[in-house]
């Protein structure tokens, strides 16, 4: 397969030559910056947003980089004209993605679920701020985990990933680039406003260097909504007959809104092509400490104060063990449930108030004791390592 950067409408060497000379240097930039060049690199080349605070960074570089690549940049009335820009791009060749915070995520739901019935693939960056409603418009939060798995009505899946740090939010939107091509769906950058605006050293590499997964384009005769469990796409524009329609509708794309097994073999497709890939799809980092009884589970901003707080205890003598997730859905119920064999108690610090810990409490068999914070302050390490103290003397 092609790894050469290639942009609808740009002369692809010059988006090449473009990106190679950002390569292999240092940048320091915040995590909405690198979110967006990230994005370039995977060969996104068409973006639709909303401004919205604590993401408009990220539509901000994508005006400004977008036209350099030969790509393709529109700010929309709203987030409902945003999201359906963006299917329309993906279904007309697109690598298509926009970049909204907990409100706009609110007002995108209904289509992240037609995008999800009719397979298209496109990325969607939450970076998530403190809610409900307007909240703290400009201060981070983790509060969005549940919306983005079941924000939208209906059966489904989704694959959501969440960074860390700056460089993870250049490398792992690519990841959610690749995936939404493999698996032919959504995929949900779920970043917190916290990660989004810190700043911190960023290396871009080679475009020659960076993976592409190619859109797999039906050949005569396949059909685009069926006849394996992730079929390939017939796109406006081939010259050939496609239906798309977020109704219940047959292997050919055409409407069946009344017959049981269609509705039925459709959606257990849908649904079993994440869910089979689950343990693929798991990324998580895991630190056992050998004879450890607590542990501490996080995610994006929430882990880096986990982490230090993890290794003090371990210098004052405490044996802690440590597990951080990067995909959030499917949530990685195998890698979970090895990280906390053995374990009487674990830890969940994050900037809501529990909702990935409801989701620990399912799988594990250890108590399970939840560590939020809200109020747009992220948590301290003295924080967490006041609590690791209380639970493992």
């Amino acid at each position: 397969m092609s790894t050469t950067f290639q942009a609808t409408g740009g002369d692809a060497s010059t988006a090449e030559l473009y990106l190679s000379s950002l390569a292999g240097r240092p940048h320091f930039l915040q995590g909405d910056e690198a979110a967006a060049m990230g994005a370039i690199y995977a060969g996104c080349d068409f973006f639709g947003g909303y401004p919205i605070t604590p993401a408009s960074e990220v539509a901000e570089v994508m005006s400004r980089e977008l036209p350099r690549v030969g790509g393709y940049y529109v700010q929309f009335e709203d987030e409902l004209a945003s999201i359906s820009a963006v299917i329309g791009a993906a279904w007309a060749g697109a690598r298509a993605m926009t970049a909204t915070s907990g409100p706009g995520f609110s007002l995108m739901q209904e289509s992240v679920g037609y995008a999800c019935m009719t397979e298209t693939p496109c990325v969607i960056v939450d970076v998530q701020r403190s809610g409900p409603s307007t909240g703290q418009a400009t201060l981070p939060a983790q509060g969005d985990v549940m919306q983005a798995r079941w924000g939208t009505h209906g059966d489904h899946e989704i694959i959501a990933l969440a960074p860390s740090t700056v460089q993870e939010c250049f490398d792992l939107i690519i990841d959610c680039f690749n995936l939404a091509e493999e698996y032919r769906t959504p995929v949900i950058f779920l970043m917190d406003g916290e990660i989004g605006h810190v700043r911190d050293r960023v290396v871009f590499p080679s475009p020659r260097d960076v993976r592409r997964h190619p859109r797999r384009k039906a050949a005569e005769g396949e059909l685009a909504f069926g006849g394996r469990l992730v079929p390939p796409m017939i796109e406006f524009g081939d010259g050939r007959f496609v239906h798309v329609t977020g109704s219940t509708h047959r292997e050919d794309g055409m409407r069946d809104v009344q017959t049981q097994e269609v509705h039925d073999r459709l959606v257990r497709r849908l649904v079993a092509k994440i869910r089979d890939a689950r343990d693929r799809l798991a990324r998580v980092e895991t630190d056992r400490e050998e004879g450890a009884r607590v542990g501490v589970l996080a995610y994006g901003a929430a882990a880096r104060p986990a982490r230090g707080a993890v290794l003090k205890a371990r210098a004052a003598g405490r044996k802690v063990a440590y597990c951080r997730l990067i995909t959030l859905w499917p949530f990685p119920v195998g890698e979970v449930v090895r990280a906390c064999e053995g374990l009487d108690r674990l830890l969940v610090p994050e900037m809501n108030l529990g909702q990935l810990c409801r989701e620990v409490e399912r799988h594990v068999d250890c108590e399970v004791i939840p560590c939020g914070k809200i109020g747009g302050e992220i948590h301290s390490s003295a924080e967490i390592g006041a609590v690791i103290e209380r639970a493992a003397p």
